[in-house]
């Protein structure tokens, strides 16, 4: 028998880009399924690079510590030569710097990567399906309705929106008729991972650069493994076992002493670079593998993907908050071309390995990539230097006005938008809205700029403000006398101020509230209306706290008056009916504890029952 649930989002495939976004949607409280129709995790180190721009969004995401943990830095490549072995360095980056706290990629297995972000995923109170497999789906105005195989029978899936994150081969985009268009690119090859004696871990071993008879061995850090690579022939049929890859490696490289014990994942594969001709269709979307095929030169692919789905999150998120669908379109306007860039520099990367030219630098860490272009960037002032919209907003160590030393990446790690205001009055900032910090800069803000290094980062003048994206990119650079243009723009991108996310309310001349959307028991039916209702709740508690704190000021000063005009007994009893009406406000102040009954009506219960016991009478 088929059964039907429903969510806001149905991510499909569990690689790096499906975690990704699944810790992203979690972290924002947006309800999803992530399924594979997998067994099992993957096993293999495919992509172990990790670039200094997925650093950064692995720390927002609250995993990076982890992730560095369970790998290291590249180790050099000792190349074996007919005049004996020379070390190179493999990777060629300058030193992390202020603006850039990771400047060196890691080497990090995939499975590794993998199960830190599974781990991080379980913190947040979700795990992936596995042995769920999409088999179909239907789209309409309103959702995706996808069934999915699953151990217990077949199940029926109803979703806001489905993302096709589901490999090279994707179901999702085959299931579309996106056409997948690029080329094969004269290459096949072996990746295998194994446990291997005689070789060290001191270096990336590699043998034949100069031959088509290449070889090499990488330690997997994190692992006591090695990752051999090697190019292949197309018409072989090579023998994957650890014998086989023994007397392949012998025969590549002359070497007896090296003998593979046990493999643990091989695949030979061919290579291909391929580009969707389209990353969305309705209310369906392409992400990673799915979305653009590379080869393995560069360690672009696992990082260009986890960066779709960084961008997607949020945008998913708001959407689902009632920020304007047409946001969702600039995913692709953003994610596509970049996936276009990145293919070609893999491609030319692959050109030069084949040419013995293994080096790598500044261009495969993905720091320089930007959204210059995208809509989502506002025109600001004309600026000659420092960031611009569609930038990567730089980090920068700074100092909170309470003394201890604090990052930009601090201030906008989490989900939400990020506006700093330089040497600015805090009284010209915009109204607080759900969503959104607020930081001034300057000996009159909340953060010093204690080095510079803020100003260097983003030469931002006297009344600046710079936006922040959730995703780590500038939106805006305005002035002070443009910040009207900041607020139209949050509006814009589902950032609305209180006013704007306070539910109408429609009661009738009796006083009586207008009915919610809910069940016959009250409560809610969809994510939407808990969110709307808990808003609504949230901003009555706010007004009364303020509405209470007002009232303990004026009888506090009431209490002040009647105390200088002497100790006679009314004087007092009327003192002490004072002091507990504040100690009474203060405790409602800080929270309901009476459900169910109005707040006037709880304090002036407190009072009438503390005022009796103590003899006193309410003048």
């Amino acid at each position: 028998m088929t059964r039907t649930t429903a969510t806001d989002v149905i991510i499909c495939g569990t690689g790096a880009a499906g975690l990704t976004l699944a810790i992203d949607l979690a972290r924002r409280n947006v309800g999803f399924l992530l399924i594979d129709k997998a067994a099992h995790p993957f096993i293999g180190s495919r992509g172990k690079g990790i670039q200094p721009r997925s650093r950064e969004v692995f720390e927002d995401l609250g995993v990076i510590d982890r992730i560095v943990a369970s790998g290291g830095e590249y180790p050099v490549q000792r190349i074996y030569t007919d005049d004996g072995p020379v070390d190179e360095a493999a990777v060629q980056m300058s030193e992390p710097t202020p603006e850039e706290p990771y400047q060196i990629p890691l080497l990090v297995p995939q499975f590794l990567t993998e199960r830190r972000l599974r781990e991080r995923l379980a913190e947040l109170g979700h795990a992936p399906h596995y042995s769920h497999e999409l088999v179909g789906f239907d789209q309409d105005a309103d959702g995706v309705s996808a069934r999915i195989a699953t151990p217990d029978g077949e199940q029926t899936v109803r979703a806001a929106y489905l993302i096709g994150a589901d490999g090279g081969s994707s179901f999702v985009r085959k299931t579309l008729g996106i056409g997948f268009p690029g080329k094969t690119l004269g290459v096949r090859a072996i990746v295998a991972d194994v446990l291997v004696d005689g070789v060290s871990s001191d270096a990336w071993h590699r043998w034949g650069e100069d031959t088509a008879a290449q070889v090499s061995m990488c330690p997997l850090y994190g692992t006591d493994m090695f990752q051999l690579q090697a190019p292949i022939p197309f018409d072989s049929d090579l023998d994957l076992s650890a014998e086989g890859l023994t007397a392949f490696f012998r025969e590549r490289t002359g070497r007896d002493g090296v003998v593979i014990r046990a493999v643990n994942w091989a695949s030979a594969f061919k290579m291909n670079a391929r580009l969707a001709d389209t990353y969305q269709r309705g209310r369906v979307f392409l992400t990673g593998d799915a979305a653009h095929c590379h080869p393995p030169t560069g360690g672009q692919g696992l990082n260009t993907s986890v960066q779709d789905a960084y961008n997607l999150g949020w945008k998913l998120a708001a959407v689902l908050d009632g920020a304007p669908e047409s946001l969702l379109s600039t995913y692709e306007k953003e994610r596509r071309p970049i996936a276009e860039a990145v293919l070609g520099l893999s491609e030319k990367l692959l050109e030069a390995a084949k040419n013995r030219n293994i080096h790598r630098g500044r261009e495969v860490s993905q720091l320089d990539l930007g959204y210059l272009d995208s809509p989502l960037t506002l025109a600001g002032p004309e600026r000659n230097n420092g960031v611009l919209a569609g930038d990567r907003a730089p980090d920068a160590p700074a100092t909170g006005a309470g003394g201890l030393p604090t990052r930009l990446f601090n201030l906008f790690q989490g989900p939400h938008w990020t506006l700093l205001g330089h040497d600015v009055d805090d009284t010209s900032a915009p109204a607080p809205r759900p969503g959104l910090h607020i930081h001034t800069l300057g000996t009159r803000g909340d953060i010093l700029d204690t080095g510079g290094y803020v100003h260097g980062a983003y030469r931002l003048s006297s009344e600046q403000w710079v936006l922040i994206r959730p995703d780590g990119y500038v939106a805006a650079v305005v002035n002070t006398s443009d910040l009207g243009s900041i607020e139209t723009y949050l509006d814009t991108v589902g950032v609305r101020s209180l006013a704007a996310t306070r539910p109408p309310t429609t009661g009738s001349s009796s006083g009586m509230p207008a009915p919610s959307s809910s069940d016959s028991t009250g409560t809610p039916r969809t994510r939407r209306e808990h969110r709307r209702l808990r808003t609504a709740a949230e901003q009555r508690l706010a007004t009364a706290q303020r509405e209470l704190h007002q009232l303990s000021r004026q009888v506090q000063r009431d209490l002040r008056t009647v105390r200088r005009h002497g100790e006679t007994t009314a004087i007092v009893a009327r003192s002490n009916f004072a002091e507990l009406a504040v100690q009474s406000i203060t405790r409602l102040a800080a929270g309901p504890s009476t459900p169910g009954r109005q707040p006037e009506r709880a304090v002036a219960d407190r009072l009438s029952h503390r005022a009796g016991a103590r003899g006193t009478t309410q003048p």
